[in-house]
């Protein structure tokens, strides 16, 4: 009897990943998981872990004695693995460089030897610097200097798209890139200087809400549930192989404003308090002013884009929190 296929998740107790692996699971898949438990939780799994099709591996990718199996008995492949938050990158650049490259590299050796499709979510941090209104894939990107960490992270992820797409035209292997914008929702933590969690804690405790710099930086903020619609749309999209998709939600929003929004839409009696930079981070710390994703090839491979707006985004958040 042959035996039925699952889906391989790396990073799948994390926020994002945890989402989709429940998404998966009640779409009648069977899902293994992959992932050390470095920022993920296994209370991220409390509705399904009793899932007799649920299959967890705790350990690093480049840790796992089953990952040549995994892989090649796999439908598909989601890398959701990375590491997460300004402040753990800023904090940490040597780890951020070392594990997502050789990570990745791992991940996409083991699925090319049986050319298993792999969905690779990368960032909207890999446009760096550029000042242009609205972020389009086949833009040119301009990342900031060596000397400051913050950029990292958009190293090592545009490095890994580098790679990926190298692995799609010389060894064949399906490749889809999803760069994701701010992605937003229940169980993501503040812990890691994620904004919207941050803002919504605070509100609800009526303690001031830090904003760094001078506020007027935007950003576009995506549901996480509408990002997973996306990405298991896109898995499922042969023509979105070989391709770059950004992933996001497209009203846009400086943090005074959102600040403002969160303790309007709570009924807080929060004041909102502006932190210079140099006080929330080291040093030289660089920030994007806007991050604005076009999301029309997105829709136009595979009809669909995140529409979930900010507040009901708060909302639903809050409830969580």
């Amino acid at each position: 009897m042959k035996k039925s296929k699952h889906i391989l998740v790396t990073g799948g107790a994390g926020f994002i990943g945890s989402h989709l692996v429940e998404r998966l699971l009640n779409d009648g898949e069977s899902v293994v998981v992959i992932d050390d438990f470095s920022t993920g939780s296994l209370d991220n799994f409390r509705t399904v872990k009793k899932n007799p099709r649920l299959k967890i591996v705790r350990a690093k990718i480049s840790k796992c004695k089953e990952l040549p199996q995994l892989a090649a008995e796999a439908e598909y492949i989601f890398h959701l693995a990375a590491t997460v938050g300004v402040d753990l990158v800023v904090k940490s650049a040597l780890h951020v460089l070392e594990s997502s490259f050789h990570e990745t590299e791992i991940l996409l050796k083991a699925a090319a030897k049986k050319s298993t499709p792999l969905l690779l979510t990368s960032t909207s941090e890999v446009y760096g610097k550029s000042a242009k209104p609205e972020f389009s894939e086949d833009d040119d990107l301009l990342i900031g200097p060596p000397g400051h960490s913050r950029w990292s992270y958009a190293s090592a992820k545009l490095t890994d798209e580098f790679l990926a797409l190298a692995y799609a035209r010389e060894k064949n292997l399906p490749v889809t890139i999803a760069r994701l914008f701010n992605t937003v929702g229940p169980r993501q933590t503040g812990r890691y200087g994620m904004v919207l969690p941050r803002f919504i804690a605070a509100a609800k405790k009526n303690e001031p809400l830090k904003v760094f710099g001078d506020g007027k930086q935007s950003r576009c903020f995506g549901f996480v549930h509408d990002v997973v619609e996306a990405l298991v749309r896109l898995q499922n999209c042969e023509k979105a192989r070989g391709e770059i998709f950004n992933i996001g939600g497209t009203e846009e929003v400086s943090m005074l404003e959102l600040a403002r929004l969160v303790v309007k839409t709570l009924g807080s009696k929060s004041r909102i308090e502006l932190i210079p930079y140099d006080q929330a981070y080291a040093p030289g710390f660089d920030d994007m002013r806007r991050r604005k994703p076009l999301v029309a090839k997105l829709e136009r491979f595979v009809k669909f884009r995140p529409r979930t707006t900010l507040r009901e985004i708060i909302k639903v958040t809050a409830e969580t929190i």
